[in-house]
């Protein structure tokens, strides 16, 4: 972590994902990137199977190996069917993709981005949710909020190289308002010329 600033003036934020690795095979991207914060982002921060992905066990763990850690629960997954107006985020095929999408729509989901967003102006955070790909996780739907804000997401992956998130390149097409809110409308209609 030598030589990195401190004050996060690139606007960077990035997420991994914890799956069944060993803690120092988790811990290796982590301290590449240097970051300095774990922000879990899971429904359910628990683990049976590989109980050290606990949250109680993580609080422990992640601070004696220098990296914070916090829950911002209105960011984790597996929500429930919103009140929204069902065309908005059509193009989603996959239920929970879209339920989540629905969700960003909220004041709960706009405070927890900005709670992520005021820790990343000063910390290197990374998102943590529980699956490994990000293109399987909500924090896809994250990562598209994060970029239509002007913020640059990387993916670790364990193993691997980190991956630029570029808006729109897994899921379902984003429509960007004006405002930074994302949506998924049905795209069909443009191409049809409707």
């Amino acid at each position: 972590m030598t030589g990195l600033p401190t004050l996060n003036e690139q606007r960077e934020i990035w997420t991994v994902g914890h799956w069944s690795c060993p803690i120092p095979e988790f811990l290796a991207p982590l301290d590449e990137h240097g970051i300095e914060v774990i922000v879990d982002v899971r429904a359910h921060p628990g683990s049976r199977r590989n109980p050290q992905f606990g949250s109680d066990a993580m609080s422990t763990w992640l601070p004696e190996n220098g990296i914070d850690y916090r829950r911002i629960p209105e960011l984790g997954g597996r929500r429930p069917r919103q009140d929204v107006d069902p065309e908005i985020n059509v193009a989603w095929q996959n239920q929970s993709f879209k339920n989540y999408a629905d969700y960003t729509l909220t004041d709960e989901f706009r405070s927890g981005i900005e709670e992520l967003t005021d820790i990343a102006r000063s910390r290197r955070v990374a998102l943590m949710c529980g699956e490994p790909m990000p293109w399987r996780c909500h924090r896809l739907l994250i990562a598209n909020t994060l970029v239509a804000q002007g913020w640059s997401v990387e993916h670790l992956v364990t193993g691997g190289a980190a991956r630029r998130h570029v808006l729109g390149q897994w899921g379902a097409a984003p429509a960007v308002a004006a405002d930074g809110q994302v949506t998924y409308p049905d795209r069909r209609q443009d191409r049809d010329g409707g």
